[in-house]
Protein backbone atom coordinates (compact mmCIF):
# COMPACT_ATOMS: atom_id res chain seq x y z
CA UNK A 1 0.00 0.00 0.00
CA UNK A 2 1.29 3.57 -0.33
CA UNK A 3 2.62 5.43 2.65
CA UNK A 4 -0.37 6.77 3.83
CA UNK A 5 -2.44 5.14 6.85
CA UNK A 6 -5.89 3.68 6.91
CA UNK A 7 -9.09 4.51 8.87
CA UNK A 8 -12.08 2.04 8.85
CA UNK A 9 -15.50 4.34 10.00
CA UNK A 10 -18.60 4.06 10.33
CA UNK A 11 -20.42 6.06 7.62
CA UNK A 12 -22.06 9.01 10.24
CA UNK A 13 -18.04 9.14 11.71
CA UNK A 14 -16.52 10.44 8.43
CA UNK A 15 -16.94 14.12 9.30
CA UNK A 16 -17.47 17.15 6.35
CA UNK A 17 -13.71 17.44 5.32
CA UNK A 18 -13.38 14.03 4.38
CA UNK A 19 -16.85 13.92 2.59
CA UNK A 20 -16.13 16.89 0.97
CA UNK A 21 -13.06 15.59 -0.42
CA UNK A 22 -15.02 12.49 -1.36
CA UNK A 23 -17.21 14.96 -3.80
CA UNK A 24 -13.99 16.46 -5.09
CA UNK A 25 -12.80 12.92 -5.68
CA UNK A 26 -16.19 11.61 -7.66
CA UNK A 27 -15.91 15.47 -10.07
CA UNK A 28 -12.34 14.81 -10.91
CA UNK A 29 -13.51 11.37 -11.98
CA UNK A 30 -13.91 10.88 -16.00
CA UNK A 31 -16.37 8.33 -15.30
CA UNK A 32 -20.39 9.27 -15.52
CA UNK A 33 -21.41 10.71 -12.05
CA UNK A 34 -23.65 8.48 -10.80
CA UNK A 35 -25.52 8.88 -7.61
CA UNK A 36 -24.50 5.49 -6.24
CA UNK A 37 -20.99 6.54 -5.97
CA UNK A 38 -21.40 9.63 -3.96
CA UNK A 39 -21.35 9.79 -0.04
CA UNK A 40 -25.05 10.30 0.52
CA UNK A 41 -25.98 6.73 -0.57
CA UNK A 42 -23.30 5.48 1.53
CA UNK A 43 -24.57 7.21 4.38
CA UNK A 44 -27.86 6.30 3.54
CA UNK A 45 -27.15 2.37 3.50
CA UNK A 46 -25.32 3.19 7.22
CA UNK A 47 -28.55 3.57 9.14
CA UNK A 48 -30.15 0.28 8.07
CA UNK A 49 -26.80 -1.57 7.83
CA UNK A 50 -25.30 -1.74 10.72
CA UNK A 51 -22.13 -3.76 9.28
CA UNK A 52 -21.40 -0.76 6.63
CA UNK A 53 -18.26 0.77 6.70
CA UNK A 54 -15.63 3.19 4.66
CA UNK A 55 -12.26 2.67 4.55
CA UNK A 56 -10.43 6.11 4.16
CA UNK A 57 -6.75 6.20 2.80
CA UNK A 58 -4.99 9.19 3.94
CA UNK A 59 -2.02 10.58 2.07
CA UNK A 60 -0.28 13.52 3.14
CA UNK A 61 -2.34 13.92 6.07
CA UNK A 62 -5.57 14.25 3.33
CA UNK A 63 -8.11 11.29 2.77
CA UNK A 64 -7.16 10.27 -0.85
CA UNK A 65 -8.84 7.00 -1.24
CA UNK A 66 -12.72 5.93 0.16
CA UNK A 67 -13.53 2.13 -0.47
CA UNK A 68 -17.46 2.24 1.24
CA UNK A 69 -18.30 -1.60 1.86
CA UNK A 70 -20.13 -4.11 4.39
CA UNK A 71 -18.28 -6.21 6.26
CA UNK A 72 -20.14 -10.03 7.02
CA UNK A 73 -19.76 -12.87 9.07
CA UNK A 74 -15.94 -14.09 9.09
CA UNK A 75 -14.49 -11.17 7.74
CA UNK A 76 -16.23 -11.65 4.47
CA UNK A 77 -16.94 -7.98 2.63
CA UNK A 78 -18.84 -6.98 -0.22
CA UNK A 79 -20.02 -3.51 -1.92
CA UNK A 80 -21.72 -1.17 -0.52
CA UNK A 81 -25.46 -1.86 -0.32
CA UNK A 82 -24.79 -5.05 -2.79
CA UNK A 83 -28.05 -6.31 -4.19
CA UNK A 84 -29.37 -3.46 -4.71
CA UNK A 85 -26.67 -0.91 -5.50
CA UNK A 86 -26.23 -0.35 -9.38
CA UNK A 87 -23.02 1.17 -9.39
CA UNK A 88 -19.67 -0.07 -7.32
CA UNK A 89 -16.58 0.79 -6.38
CA UNK A 90 -13.77 2.86 -4.80
CA UNK A 91 -13.41 6.85 -5.18
CA UNK A 92 -9.69 7.46 -5.27
CA UNK A 93 -7.00 10.06 -6.44
CA UNK A 94 -6.13 9.78 -9.25
CA UNK A 95 -2.50 7.68 -9.45
CA UNK A 96 -2.94 6.43 -5.88
CA UNK A 97 -1.34 3.30 -5.13
CA UNK A 98 -3.21 1.22 -3.08
CA UNK A 99 -2.01 -3.02 -2.28
CA UNK A 100 -5.65 -4.38 -2.52
CA UNK A 101 -4.99 -7.23 -0.34
CA UNK A 102 -3.49 -4.78 1.99
CA UNK A 103 -5.97 -2.54 1.97
CA UNK A 104 -8.50 -5.57 2.59
CA UNK A 105 -5.96 -6.63 5.79
CA UNK A 106 -6.74 -2.95 7.21
CA UNK A 107 -10.44 -3.41 7.23
CA UNK A 108 -10.38 -7.02 9.02
CA UNK A 109 -11.69 -8.16 5.48
CA UNK A 110 -10.90 -12.09 3.92
CA UNK A 111 -12.88 -11.06 0.53
CA UNK A 112 -14.26 -7.80 -1.19
CA UNK A 113 -17.26 -8.72 -3.33
CA UNK A 114 -18.85 -6.36 -6.16
CA UNK A 115 -21.19 -7.48 -8.99
CA UNK A 116 -21.42 -3.75 -10.31
CA UNK A 117 -18.79 -2.39 -10.87
CA UNK A 118 -18.06 1.12 -12.42
CA UNK A 119 -15.55 1.03 -15.62
CA UNK A 120 -12.53 3.03 -15.01
CA UNK A 121 -11.49 1.40 -11.37
CA UNK A 122 -7.78 1.10 -11.74
CA UNK A 123 -7.90 -0.54 -8.23
CA UNK A 124 -10.69 -3.23 -8.31
CA UNK A 125 -10.99 -3.86 -12.33
CA UNK A 126 -8.19 -6.47 -12.15
CA UNK A 127 -9.90 -8.44 -9.87
CA UNK A 128 -13.70 -8.72 -12.49
CA UNK A 129 -14.51 -11.84 -13.56
CA UNK A 130 -17.03 -10.94 -15.92
CA UNK A 131 -18.41 -7.92 -17.60
CA UNK A 132 -21.68 -7.35 -18.32
CA UNK A 133 -23.48 -4.13 -20.35
CA UNK A 134 -25.24 -1.27 -18.42
CA UNK A 135 -28.30 0.10 -20.94
CA UNK A 136 -28.27 3.80 -20.97
CA UNK A 137 -30.20 6.87 -22.62
CA UNK A 138 -28.30 9.40 -24.02
CA UNK A 139 -30.00 12.96 -23.73
CA UNK A 140 -27.17 14.86 -23.59
CA UNK A 141 -28.50 16.58 -27.02
CA UNK A 142 -31.36 16.62 -25.58
CA UNK A 143 -34.87 14.75 -25.86
CA UNK A 144 -35.83 16.11 -29.27
CA UNK A 145 -32.58 14.64 -30.14
CA UNK A 146 -33.39 11.59 -28.66
CA UNK A 147 -36.65 10.65 -30.09
CA UNK A 148 -35.48 11.64 -33.65
CA UNK A 149 -32.90 9.10 -33.07
CA UNK A 150 -35.75 6.15 -31.45
CA UNK A 151 -37.50 6.98 -34.56
CA UNK A 152 -35.00 5.75 -36.89
CA UNK A 153 -34.17 3.22 -35.22
CA UNK A 154 -37.80 1.95 -33.63
CA UNK A 155 -40.03 3.91 -36.00
CA UNK A 156 -43.03 0.66 -35.10
CA UNK A 157 -41.88 1.07 -31.55
CA UNK A 158 -42.27 4.82 -30.85
CA UNK A 159 -45.39 5.49 -33.16
CA UNK A 160 -46.96 2.27 -31.15
CA UNK A 161 -45.72 3.51 -28.01
CA UNK A 162 -47.33 7.41 -28.39
CA UNK A 163 -50.48 5.93 -29.78
CA UNK A 164 -50.99 4.06 -26.79
CA UNK A 165 -50.50 7.20 -24.54
CA UNK A 166 -52.71 8.76 -26.32
CA UNK A 167 -55.40 5.83 -26.07
CA UNK A 168 -54.81 5.53 -22.36
CA UNK A 169 -55.55 9.34 -22.32
CA UNK A 170 -58.89 9.06 -24.10
CA UNK A 171 -60.26 5.47 -22.16
CA UNK A 172 -58.88 6.20 -18.80
CA UNK A 173 -58.36 9.93 -18.35
CA UNK A 174 -56.22 13.26 -18.65
CA UNK A 175 -52.35 11.93 -18.56
CA UNK A 176 -50.38 13.68 -16.60
CA UNK A 177 -46.70 12.76 -15.70
CA UNK A 178 -44.89 14.23 -12.00
CA UNK A 179 -41.45 14.16 -12.22
CA UNK A 180 -40.19 14.41 -8.45
CA UNK A 181 -43.37 13.52 -6.87
CA UNK A 182 -43.09 14.26 -3.23
CA UNK A 183 -46.74 12.26 -2.22
CA UNK A 184 -45.34 8.90 0.23
CA UNK A 185 -48.61 7.75 -0.99
CA UNK A 186 -47.52 7.15 -4.59
CA UNK A 187 -44.07 5.24 -3.39
CA UNK A 188 -45.92 3.18 -1.04
CA UNK A 189 -48.20 2.46 -4.22
CA UNK A 190 -44.77 2.01 -5.89
CA UNK A 191 -43.44 -0.47 -3.86
CA UNK A 192 -46.65 -2.61 -3.82
CA UNK A 193 -46.71 -3.15 -7.52
CA UNK A 194 -43.16 -3.69 -7.56
CA UNK A 195 -43.24 -6.71 -5.01
CA UNK A 196 -46.04 -8.20 -6.62
CA UNK A 197 -44.15 -8.05 -9.90
CA UNK A 198 -41.63 -9.81 -8.00
CA UNK A 199 -44.18 -12.80 -6.68
CA UNK A 200 -45.83 -12.46 -9.96
CA UNK A 201 -42.25 -13.53 -11.97
CA UNK A 202 -40.83 -15.72 -9.65
CA UNK A 203 -38.13 -13.38 -8.03
CA UNK A 204 -37.34 -12.45 -4.40
CA UNK A 205 -39.21 -9.84 -3.03
CA UNK A 206 -36.44 -7.23 -2.56
CA UNK A 207 -39.34 -4.98 -0.76
CA UNK A 208 -40.18 -8.16 1.88
CA UNK A 209 -36.12 -7.09 3.25
CA UNK A 210 -36.39 -4.27 5.91
CA UNK A 211 -33.39 -2.65 5.52
CA UNK A 212 -34.27 -2.23 1.44
CA UNK A 213 -37.75 -0.54 2.22
CA UNK A 214 -36.29 1.56 5.18
CA UNK A 215 -33.41 2.49 2.44
CA UNK A 216 -35.58 3.49 -0.32
CA UNK A 217 -37.59 5.30 2.24
CA UNK A 218 -34.07 7.68 3.68
CA UNK A 219 -33.23 8.07 0.27
CA UNK A 220 -36.70 9.40 -0.75
CA UNK A 221 -36.35 12.36 1.39
CA UNK A 222 -32.64 13.08 0.38
CA UNK A 223 -32.09 16.04 -0.84
CA UNK A 224 -28.16 16.86 -1.80
CA UNK A 225 -26.20 18.33 -5.42
CA UNK A 226 -25.17 14.94 -6.25
CA UNK A 227 -27.60 12.26 -4.34
CA UNK A 228 -31.42 13.31 -4.83
CA UNK A 229 -34.26 10.85 -4.48
CA UNK A 230 -36.58 10.86 -7.22
CA UNK A 231 -40.21 9.39 -7.41
CA UNK A 232 -41.39 10.10 -10.87
CA UNK A 233 -45.56 8.69 -11.24
CA UNK A 234 -47.45 8.57 -14.65
CA UNK A 235 -51.13 9.57 -13.76
CA UNK A 236 -54.29 8.40 -15.70
CA UNK A 237 -57.60 9.87 -15.11
CA UNK A 238 -55.90 11.09 -11.36
CA UNK A 239 -55.27 7.84 -10.73
CA UNK A 240 -51.09 6.36 -10.56
CA UNK A 241 -50.87 4.16 -13.81
CA UNK A 242 -46.64 3.86 -13.71
CA UNK A 243 -43.84 5.04 -11.50
CA UNK A 244 -40.68 4.88 -10.69
CA UNK A 245 -37.91 5.73 -8.01
CA UNK A 246 -34.29 6.19 -8.43
CA UNK A 247 -31.35 8.65 -7.59
CA UNK A 248 -30.36 11.32 -9.29
CA UNK A 249 -26.81 13.61 -9.44
CA UNK A 250 -26.92 16.71 -11.91
CA UNK A 251 -25.72 14.71 -14.87
CA UNK A 252 -26.96 11.11 -14.32
CA UNK A 253 -30.67 9.80 -13.55
CA UNK A 254 -29.94 6.08 -11.93
CA UNK A 255 -33.13 3.94 -13.29
CA UNK A 256 -33.61 1.58 -9.85
CA UNK A 257 -37.40 0.34 -9.19
CA UNK A 258 -39.83 0.94 -12.10
CA UNK A 259 -43.45 -0.98 -11.95
CA UNK A 260 -47.12 -0.01 -13.04
CA UNK A 261 -50.07 -1.39 -12.44
CA UNK A 262 -50.83 -4.61 -14.30
CA UNK A 263 -54.74 -3.78 -15.02
CA UNK A 264 -53.32 -0.95 -17.57
CA UNK A 265 -50.91 -3.06 -18.66
CA UNK A 266 -52.61 -2.78 -22.63
CA UNK A 267 -51.34 1.04 -22.65
CA UNK A 268 -47.58 0.06 -21.93
CA UNK A 269 -47.69 2.90 -19.07
CA UNK A 270 -44.11 1.79 -18.16
CA UNK A 271 -42.82 2.65 -21.71
CA UNK A 272 -44.59 5.86 -21.68
CA UNK A 273 -43.25 6.64 -18.43
CA UNK A 274 -39.70 6.29 -19.29
CA UNK A 275 -39.93 7.92 -22.41
CA UNK A 276 -41.67 11.03 -20.04
CA UNK A 277 -38.74 10.74 -17.69
CA UNK A 278 -36.29 11.16 -20.45
CA UNK A 279 -38.19 14.46 -21.67
CA UNK A 280 -38.06 15.64 -17.92
CA UNK A 281 -34.21 14.21 -17.60
CA UNK A 282 -33.24 16.18 -20.40
CA UNK A 283 -35.42 19.50 -19.23
CA UNK A 284 -33.13 19.43 -15.91
CA UNK A 285 -29.69 19.43 -17.84
CA UNK A 286 -29.47 15.90 -17.31
CA UNK A 287 -27.30 13.71 -20.09
CA UNK A 288 -27.50 10.12 -18.78
CA UNK A 289 -30.53 7.58 -17.79
CA UNK A 290 -28.81 4.07 -16.68
CA UNK A 291 -31.30 1.59 -16.94
CA UNK A 292 -28.34 -0.87 -15.23
CA UNK A 293 -27.57 -4.18 -16.08
CA UNK A 294 -29.88 -7.29 -16.77
CA UNK A 295 -31.84 -8.13 -20.46
CA UNK A 296 -35.63 -6.20 -20.74
CA UNK A 297 -37.06 -5.72 -23.56
CA UNK A 298 -37.90 -1.84 -22.79
CA UNK A 299 -34.29 -1.22 -22.29
CA UNK A 300 -33.56 -2.47 -26.16
CA UNK A 301 -35.98 -0.52 -26.75
CA UNK A 302 -35.16 2.82 -25.05
CA UNK A 303 -32.10 2.32 -25.27
CA UNK A 304 -29.16 4.34 -27.06
CA UNK A 305 -25.77 2.44 -26.39
CA UNK A 306 -24.35 0.38 -23.39
CA UNK A 307 -21.46 1.10 -20.30
CA UNK A 308 -19.56 -2.19 -19.16
CA UNK A 309 -19.95 -2.85 -15.27
CA UNK A 310 -18.17 -5.53 -13.85
CA UNK A 311 -18.36 -8.12 -11.28
CA UNK A 312 -15.68 -10.10 -9.20
CA UNK A 313 -13.89 -10.26 -5.69
CA UNK A 314 -10.82 -9.80 -4.08
CA UNK A 315 -9.81 -12.51 -1.41
CA UNK A 316 -6.73 -13.08 0.55
CA UNK A 317 -5.32 -15.70 1.67
CA UNK A 318 -7.20 -17.87 4.16
CA UNK A 319 -10.51 -19.47 5.39
CA UNK A 320 -12.69 -16.43 4.48
CA UNK A 321 -11.56 -16.99 1.00
CA UNK A 322 -12.31 -20.61 1.01
CA UNK A 323 -15.81 -20.26 2.41
CA UNK A 324 -16.13 -17.00 -0.05
CA UNK A 325 -15.36 -19.14 -2.94
CA UNK A 326 -18.05 -22.02 -1.40
CA UNK A 327 -20.68 -19.78 -1.34
CA UNK A 328 -20.56 -17.67 -4.41
CA UNK A 329 -18.26 -18.88 -7.34
CA UNK A 330 -20.64 -22.19 -8.11
CA UNK A 331 -23.57 -20.03 -7.98
CA UNK A 332 -22.45 -17.29 -9.98
CA UNK A 333 -20.52 -19.49 -12.20
CA UNK A 334 -23.72 -21.39 -12.86
CA UNK A 335 -26.30 -18.30 -13.86
CA UNK A 336 -22.96 -17.04 -16.36
CA UNK A 337 -23.57 -20.14 -18.17
CA UNK A 338 -27.11 -20.10 -17.99
CA UNK A 339 -27.05 -16.45 -19.37
CA UNK A 340 -24.97 -16.73 -22.12
CA UNK A 341 -27.03 -19.06 -23.59
CA UNK A 342 -30.14 -17.60 -24.54
CA UNK A 343 -32.40 -20.24 -24.91
CA UNK A 344 -31.61 -21.60 -21.41
CA UNK A 345 -32.10 -18.16 -20.16
CA UNK A 346 -35.46 -18.27 -21.46
CA UNK A 347 -36.31 -21.46 -20.21
CA UNK A 348 -35.18 -20.51 -16.39
CA UNK A 349 -37.42 -17.17 -16.36
CA UNK A 350 -40.57 -19.41 -17.67
CA UNK A 351 -39.83 -21.91 -14.91
CA UNK A 352 -39.11 -18.75 -12.57
CA UNK A 353 -42.74 -17.98 -13.61
CA UNK A 354 -44.43 -21.27 -13.22
CA UNK A 355 -42.84 -21.57 -9.77
CA UNK A 356 -44.98 -18.47 -8.61
CA UNK A 357 -47.98 -19.33 -9.88
CA UNK A 358 -47.63 -22.56 -8.09
CA UNK A 359 -46.83 -20.78 -4.66
CA UNK A 360 -49.84 -18.54 -4.88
Amino acid sequence: MSSGRVRVLRPQELDEGERRHWRELRAKSSAPRNPFMEPEFTAAVGLVRPRARVAVVYEGGEAAGFLPHERGPFGQGRAIGLGVSDCQGAVARQGLRVDCRELLRACALSSFVFDNLQAEQGLLAPYAAEEHPAYVIDVVRGYAAYECGLRARSPKFLKGTLAKERRLGRQVGEVRFVFDERDPAALRTLMAWKSAQYRRTGRRDRFAREWITRLVGGLAGTRAAQCSGTLSVLYAGGRPVAAHFGLRSASVLACWFPAYDPRFAKYSPGLVLHLRMAEAAAAHGIGLLDLGRGRAEYKDALKTGELPVYEGAVTRRGTGAALHWLAREPARRAQGFVRSRPRLASLAARSLKSAARLRR
